[in-house]
């Protein structure tokens, strides 16, 4: 193929926030798809908060992004050449496809997806990698009953705000965490929370034993430090605290700081599990197809915060350690 891509590689090993010189553009030819393989035109890639631990040279559920390689990140895009039987020229799929404008693929590796059905952008937040995170994480390990309450942090983010419709749809109350007012409106007045805390503007634990006086049945978690501190010191009993991430630690340059209350794990008889979606590969099917059933019936919305041009990828990146984007981050290529 004559095409040219521009594609970031990981240059450094971060140390505390990534920054830009951590990053290097590159511009390549885009070679022919091997036996089995695809070239798919990414047009929109996902930017996520695991992308921090995929930088680290650190045993982990995947192996890190090797340097001089292209950063890994998931992505949706336009099959352009193809050597599989499944994928045709004019397909669209998504995959692990990296920050890069063409990407080359193993077939088995990627999943044909219908435009028709939805905008391409939800393939990557409502009806993606998110939703399913929110889908497994909440149902599976959280288990909400009816009349139950589900406190979720990072409530406006790509999974928080999947976990509290999921957890409204199953007939449980929803209280979110979310930065600022803006936020906050947006989970109770548009998402349907039926309370949202500002972390921002508030005492979190005292936030926290107004909204949920019964104490919280099913703590999700995305963002440790001290919020889990909070949740965990007001767990009903046989609580479930599922431990999806921990975006308030990753970018620490000194020890993690783990949680302080865990003996409320044990006075209450309640649960803490951590889980990666990727265990549930198998599964995808049922998720999403849940997933795609609610969207179309106005049960589930999903709010996208996409920022336009490969360009920018090192400082959009960091959107999601400030607090800055609203919504699935995610960049138009």
């Amino acid at each position: 193929m004559s095409d040219q891509n521009r594609m970031w590689k990981l240059a450094a090993r971060p140390v505390g926030m990534p920054k830009r010189s951590d990053f290097r553009l590159e511009t390549g030819t885009v070679p022919p798809p091997g036996p089995g393989q695809v070239v798919v035109r990414n047009r929109y890639i996902s930017l996520d908060p695991a992308m921090r631990g995929w930088m680290n040279d650190m045993r982990s559920y995947i192996p890190p992004v090797p340097l001089g390689e292209v950063m890994r990140a998931g992505a949706v895009g336009e099959v352009v050449a193809s050597n599989h039987p499944d994928l045709r020229p004019g397909d669209h799929a998504v995959g692990m496809f990296g920050v890069q404008e063409f990407a080359v693929a193993d077939g088995a590796g990627v999943q044909k997806v219908d435009p028709k059905m939805a905008p391409l952008p939800l393939f990557l937040s409502a009806i993606g990698m998110p939703g399913l995170t929110a889908y497994f994480g909440l149902i599976d390990i959280g288990n909400p009953q009816p009349g139950q309450t589900v406190v979720v942090s990072a409530a406006s983010g790509a999974v928080g705000a999947i976990v509290g419709q999921i957890a409204k749809i199953k007939g449980a109350r929803a209280v979110g965490i979310a930065g600022g007012p803006a936020k906050c409106a947006y989970v109770t007045d548009a998402l349907g929370f039926d309370a949202c805390i500002d972390y921002k503007n508030e005492r979190v634990g005292d936030a926290l034993s107004r909204h949920c006086p019964g104490g919280i049945d099913v703590y999700f978690d995305n963002v440790g430090g001290e919020i889990l501190d909070e949740a965990l010191a007001r767990l009903a009993r046989r609580a479930r605290v599922v431990i999806c991430g921990a975006i308030s630690q990753y970018n620490a340059t000194g020890p993690v700081q783990g949680p302080r209350n865990y003996l409320s794990l044990l006075i209450n008889n309640a649960r803490m599990e951590g889980f990666v979606v990727f265990n549930y590969a198998d599964r995808y099917p049922e998720g999403l197809a849940a997933l795609a059933g609610w969207v179309a019936a106005g049960r589930i919305k999903s709010k996208e915060d996409i920022v336009e041009g490969i360009e920018t990828f090192p400082e959009t990146l960091l959107k999601l350690f400030t607090g800055e984007n609203f919504g699935k981050l995610m960049l138009a290529v």
